[in-house]
């Protein structure tokens, strides 16, 4: 890839001697080209949106592109009815996974949402795990640009920030929305999505999910419902987890390299008087390249697993509270391990954002251990395991669950990862 980005010929390469100032792209004439075109730029950007925070994606122009495209495909509003059957079914999934962890309920403000609101209160956990490479790509931009150009254009380098930032947002804004189309709840890619304490279904994807099974509405809300609040349980009451899973992605999206052939592909030959047309040309989706360091893949496969262990503990309890209740318990956790497993459009695209699939690619494995731990050493035995990340299966385990169950963990008194409780269930400081 050249190192001279957006098309730009460097100082006394061959160009047209018919173009005016071909013979130096970076004289006077081109740089005040260049100027213009930054400031009608800018002024395009405040027309739009601003950055909004100090962070360096656009989350402002972000949140109306995901909207937009929800609006389009139609995204009406939640009605009574339908927001009174997802409280109904969110509180009966909790009162059959009473019965099956001992994980308590983790869900305090049972919710309906619609798409927008979906991404609306999902938005704060996007920003941290999508910054990182936003901030790659935003110091890419920036530092791409010819020693001679940023001389000359001295402050103005920072309005070519603030377009990469609305490039990087206009992309989020896409991956988001088309998320927002295919998820069934707040929990559905495995990461703490909503505030604490509340859990979601949205009815619309609900009924979408359901399309083609040839199971009972009710009967797809509530096993849908059981598998959100199973994952609520793990994230409210697993005090690690949350902040595992966030730095996992954000370790591996901290190592993201950007491509920026496409981008200068797409601008070379560009008029630099035309900001509409240089809007257009960089509006086309990022090319992202994982550093193959040693770290990210630690980080990968740190990731990867964790994933696997948290869905495979749901799919371990949610069909064991399912399975004599449920008639199309193993249909409903076949389309749901098959949705996980292949992924839809919408991850796809979300793996253009951050450079990764956030799928768990041994949920089966994991819920074959999770499930020989509880026929081993019972649910107090299995869910304990939860206690501290020293005590959770790796990778290596999900390979021969049998030793993990009969060895390691057998090994392992789980009493010293817990604090010393008082006899209000609280912490005990003096213990």
């Amino acid at each position: 890839m050249s190192d001279i980005p957006f098309g730009f010929n460097r100082p006394g390469d061959p160009g047209d001697e018919n173009e005016p100032g071909s013979q130096d792209p970076f004289g006077a004439g081109n740089m005040q080209d260049f100027a213009a075109m930054l400031h009608q730029f800018a002024d395009m950007l405040s027309n739009q949106s601003t950055s909004s925070g100090d962070g360096p994606l656009n989350w402002d122009l972000a949140k109306d592109i995901a909207r937009h495209q929800i609006a389009e495909k139609g995204d009406p509003s939640v009605l009574d009815a339908q927001r009174r059957a997802v409280v109904e079914a969110l509180r009966l999934a909790d009162l059959w996974l009473d019965e099956v962890t001992t994980h308590p309920a983790g869900i305090r403000t049972p919710q309906a949402w619609s798409r927008s609101e979906w991404i609306e209160y999902t938005l704060p956990v996007w920003s941290k795990v999508c910054d990182p490479m936003a901030k790659r790509m935003v110091e890419s931009m920036g530092s791409a640009m010819p020693e001679e150009m940023q001389a000359v254009a001295g402050p103005l380098v920072g309005m070519v920030r603030q377009m990469a930032g609305a490039m990087v947002g206009g992309q989020a804004g896409q991956a988001l929305g088309a998320l927002a189309l295919e998820v069934v709840g707040s929990a559905d890619i495995g990461l703490p999505l909503a505030p604490a304490g509340v859990g979601a279904l949205l009815p619309s994807g609900v009924r979408e999910f359901g399309e083609g099974l040839e199971v009972d509405e009710d009967e797809v809300r509530v096993y849908l419902a059981l598998r959100e609040a199973a994952h609520q349980r793990l994230f409210e009451h697993v005090p690690w987890l949350r902040s595992h899973l966030l730095r996992a992605v954000e370790d591996y999206a901290s190592g993201i390299t950007v491509d920026l052939s496409k981008i200068e592909d797409a601008v070379a030959g560009i008029d630099l008087s035309n900001p509409e047309a240089l809007q257009q040309a960089l509006g086309g989706e990022l090319s992202l390249t994982p550093d193959e360091t040693p770290q990210q893949k630690a980080a990968l496969a740190r990731l990867e697993t964790m994933l696997a262990l948290v869905e495979g503990w749901v799919d371990t309890v949610v069909n064991a509270a399912a399975k004599d209740r449920l008639p199309s318990t193993v249909k409903l956790a076949e389309a749901v391990r098959r949705r996980r497993a292949t992924g839809g459009p919408a991850e796809r695209t979300f793996a253009t954002l951050v450079g990764l699939e956030l799928r768990p690619r041994r949920l089966r494995e994991a819920a074959a251990l999770w499930t020989s731990l509880g026929e081993a050493r019972g649910i107090d035995g299995r869910d304990g395991v939860w206690a501290h990340p020293d005590l959770m299966p790796t990778a290596e385990d999900l390979d021969d669950p049998a030793a993990f169950v009969e060895g390691k963990s057998a090994d392992i008194d789980i009493t010293d990862f817990t604090e010393p409780k008082g006899e209000d269930g609280k912490p005990d400081e003096e213990a």
